[in-house]
């Protein structure tokens, strides 16, 4: 029975995992044998439902299969910045199941229904008994993504320390083009996570994204935006 349900769910969820950052350069038929080593569990979560929270001690990464959770940090009144978004094939809390931390200092809240894969971290850097040939790829993967999640944080302050909405605003949106290699592309967040993420405003953040499309600099509709006035942007700025 325990073979047949792993069976299913690889038929299910193998093109998510290939993608996933943790699994490159592993051959898809030894995903499975992964899973199985490293003791992997699976649970599926409702909209805004805390699947970490501050305070907790955690020993897994969770690898988002369908759906998206957001890393927050809350203060004392329970007002929340949103510090990065993880969707579908991303992995989450690899920095702090490897730290010393007693407790997390965020909390991990899903924006929708999510399944959600767990893996015990310290499975993944350390080498098994049965010396599976793949160990070494995860480990190796797994600085990859250490190192990103680094980079990525560097490039969030890059827009934290713009001194105005506006120019929080066309710093998020700029990086987005310059990622998507395009300047038309669909950001992850809505409009209360954006100005969550961005530490803004939300209805002032609304009132600059309309005046930017009034002003001819971009377009959007809902999640998807287009930067129409790459010359002058350094005059908005």
């Amino acid at each position: 029975m325990l073979f047949l349900q792993q069976n299913n769910f690889m038929k299910e969820y193998i093109e998510i995992l290939k993608k996933s950052p943790l699994f490159y350069n592993i051959d898809e038929n030894d995903i499975s044998s992964i899973l199985t080593c490293l003791s992997s569990n699976e649970k599926t979560y409702r909209k805004d439902e805390y699947v970490w929270t501050a305070e907790n001690k955690i020993t897994e990464v969770g690898i988002v299969l369908t759906g998206s959770v957001n890393i927050i940090k809350e203060d004392y009144w329970g007002n929340r910045a949103i510090i990065s978004k993880i969707t579908s094939g991303k992995m989450f809390g690899e920095a702090f199941s490897c730290s010393k931390l007693n407790k997390l200092p965020i909390s991990v809240v899903t924006s929708e229904i999510t399944k959600i894969l767990f893996i015990n971290y310290k499975k993944i850097i350390t080498v098994c008994s049965n010396t599976c040939i793949f160990h070494a790829n995860l480990i190796d993967n797994m600085l990859k993504i250490l190192a990103d999640n680094n980079i990525m944080l560097i490039q969030k302050m890059e827009h934290l320390v713009k001194k105005s909405t506006r120019q929080k605003i066309l710093s998020f949106l700029s990086e987005q083009a310059e990622k998507s290699n395009n300047n038309s592309f669909i950001i992850n967040f809505n409009r209360q996570e954006l100005a969550d993420y961005l530490s803004v405003d939300r209805s002032a953040m609304s009132n600059e994204i309309c005046k930017l499309r009034d002003e001819g600099i971009l377009l959007f509709n809902k999640n998807q935006f287009t930067l129409v006035e790459k010359t002058n942007k350094s005059q908005s700025l």
